[in-house]
């Protein structure tokens, strides 16, 4: 068996403050960081590198291949092999992707995706469809976090969750916290998907005055355990 610990966090473009989300992750201390609104746009490779510096992490796959959807890892991790997925544009909108990343821990290898869906209700289930679809060619135990911009009863939820454990379904009950907005969170838009052969062990949503200040969104983390 193989431990690893999964955080996912919408970083909201980095417009807040950067001291406070260091602080959080690297206290935090995951081995993987699934994170959405990282940088996209010009410079975005050094931009990139300069937030894992600044989270004590390395990059794993993701950035602007990925629209904003980056991986980061620890040491513990080795990435040996990262791929993207682009949505098609919907006129008007934003160009949306996904990022998988396959890892290796030990004996165990899996695969680590994160995606940020649309906030149209009417274009989020097609790019559900096409994730979903990507998800279901990987082999391995899959991991997949990230901001769907709606709540668990919501079509491309529900889609993108099917045959998955909810990370926030643990022996103890049921999670429901919010996560967004940090200021007055209502919203549970945040998640992390297992694969049946994950255990979750531990789920949490990180709700402090750091976290307040870093983001408009709560990271949530888990503890998972692998079949090696």
């Amino acid at each position: 068996m193989t431990k690893i610990r999964v955080l996912s966090y919408n970083l909201h473009g980095l417009k807040d403050d950067r001291r406070a989300l260091a602080s959080v992750v690297r206290e935090a201390a995951p081995d993987i960081a699934i994170l959405q609104e990282a940088p996209r746009r010009f410079r975005w490779r050094q931009k990139c590198a300069a937030l894992s510096r600044e989270l004590e992490l390395v990059i794993g796959g993701g950035g602007l291949p990925a629209l904003g959807n980056l991986i980061l890892t620890n040491l513990r991790v080795r990435a040996v092999e990262s791929w993207n997925l682009r949505y098609p544009l919907t006129p008007g909108r934003h160009m949306r992707g996904a990022a998988f990343v396959r890892c290796r821990v030990g004996r165990s290898t899996f695969v680590a995706a994160g995606s940020h869906l649309s906030t149209d209700s009417a274009e989020r289930p097609a790019q559900a469809e096409l994730l979903k679809a990507q998800m279901a060619e990987v082999a391995e135990p899959l991991v997949f976090a990230g901001d769907l911009n709606e709540n668990s009863g919501g079509a491309a939820w529900r889609m993108i969750g099917d045959g998955l454990t909810d990370a926030a379904a643990t022996a103890d009950g049921f999670d429901e916290r919010p996560t967004f907005p940090a200021t007055a969170a209502r919203e549970r838009l945040d998640v992390i998907f297992a694969d049946p052969r994950i255990t979750v062990l531990q789920y949490d949503v990180i709700d402090t005055p750091q976290s307040r200040a870093a983001s408009d969104h709560f990271p949530v983390i888990a503890d998972l355990e692998i079949d090696a």
